[in-house]
């Protein structure tokens, strides 16, 4: 494997300890990345570190600080710093397992991580730990250092994989209890709720597959960035019309009919791709068993 692990360590459950390493799943250049320019010249903006007092001062002139009241600083020496560190620093430490599901997404950060087996020793002891989570729906708690932080991580098995997903603290979320307030109290109907349950069941997914979704932003963007240096004319999109805002149980009939006519074509859709595919191995057979005959 080509990529370079950003982790390594042990993934430690109670006395067994499991060498692993773990590569950041968030794909490179997914992205696309504009730079700063200056409006005038369009050369790129740099950032230079200026001290208020001094000016430009160099890397090594440089020292990490806390601000603890107005213009008072107090000095980090990176020695004091790695005082802190603990021997349990390269270890993924379970705290525990859960039934999957039982952390809300809300504190998931969208950092995640293959943890992979570290060399042939813990071959064994990886595929025990991810068959067994796996058969029993659950994930683990953990905790680990990352970028020279204590975080609380879920791992949950993916394949023949362990996803580590960083959770973030409770600090770092807002609370949803302070946003209630802008959600009204409304009384439905048992009519509305019903039309509710059925365009809900009519647009129901079996399964999400990632593959089907595209960033249409960035593909609009590289098309944009193409035109403009083979100097082509860029041509405006046409506006979306406004969505109309019509009455509820009217908007929830309408819904529910679209997508119970869209639900039933799916079926006639398969049933087609499956009539093709048989067509197209029975005429494969027949190509075979001819060229056998001719041979």
């Amino acid at each position: 494997m080509s990529a370079r692990a950003s982790w390594k360590g042990f993934l430690r459950i109670r006395l067994v300890s499991i060498p692993v390493k773990a590569y950041t799943a968030a794909a490179s250049g997914a992205k696309i990345r504009l730079n700063q320019l200056h409006r005038d010249c369009h050369s790129p903006v740099k950032y230079r570190k200026v001290c208020a007092i001094h000016g430009e001062v160099e890397a090594e002139s440089i020292v990490s600080g806390y601000h603890y009241a107005k213009g008072r600083y107090v000095v980090i020496d990176s020695d004091e710093l790695e005082k802190l560190r603990r021997d349990s620093d390269k270890v993924v430490e379970v705290e525990g397992f859960l039934p999957d599901g039982a952390v809300d997404p809300l504190y998931l950060s969208g950092k995640d991580y293959f943890l992979v087996p570290e060399g042939p020793v813990g071959q064994k002891a990886y595929a025990l730990i991810r068959e067994v989570m796996s058969e029993r729906g659950q994930s683990a708690l953990a905790k680990i250092v990352l970028t020279g932080r204590e975080q609380i991580v879920l791992l949950r098995p993916l394949g023949r994989l362990l996803v580590m997903s960083v959770i973030s603290y409770a600090g770092e979320v807002k609370d949803p209890a302070a946003f209630e307030d802008e959600v009204e109290e409304g009384q439905v109907t048992a009519a509305e709720l019903e039309l509710a349950r059925k365009l809900i069941d009519a647009a129901t997914l079996d399964a999400f597959d990632p593959a089907g979704y595209k960033n249409q932003y960035t593909e609009r963007l590289t098309e944009l960035i193409e035109a403009k240096v083979e100097g082509r004319e860029i041509v405006a999109a046409p506006a979306p019309e406004e969505p109309q805002v019509i009455e509820l149980m009217e908007a929830l009939r309408s819904s529910v009919a679209r997508a119970e006519k869209a639900q039933a074509r799916t079926p006639r859709k398969r049933k087609t791709a499956k009539k093709k595919m048989a067509s197209s191995a029975r005429a494969k057979r027949t190509v075979s068993g001819r060229k056998r005959k001719t041979g």
